[in-house]
């Protein structure tokens, strides 16, 4: 079974040289009968496209995600940091 536990990807593209701003996120979400991997794609700033590939059950769709992230990893997409979801630093942390 897949190691990947994160189930929302948020990868950017940037190049100014070559005027490149863009993204791409990858989203697991359940349907009704299924599982579907969700990708997300454009400039920044732009609408984007969608688009869903469904699959039988939640491993299926947890390869595919790790997949897609090494192929956009590999065309030089990093991961975007969300600095404001990290737990602040003042809270005790349980454990």
């Amino acid at each position: 079974m897949s190691e990947l536990t994160v189930q929302y990807l948020v990868l950017e593209r940037r190049d100014p040289a070559r005027n490149m701003a863009r993204f791409y996120v990858l989203t697991i979400e359940p349907t009704l009968f299924d599982t579907a991997l969700v990708r997300e794609w454009d400039r920044l700033g732009g609408r984007g496209r969608r688009r869903l590939d469904l699959f039988d059950g939640h491993v299926q769709a947890v390869e595919a995600l790790e997949s897609w992230l090494r192929r956009k990893t590999r065309r030089g997409y990093v991961q975007r940091d969300f600095p404001c979801l990290e737990p602040a630093r003042d809270t005790p942390q349980a454990g």
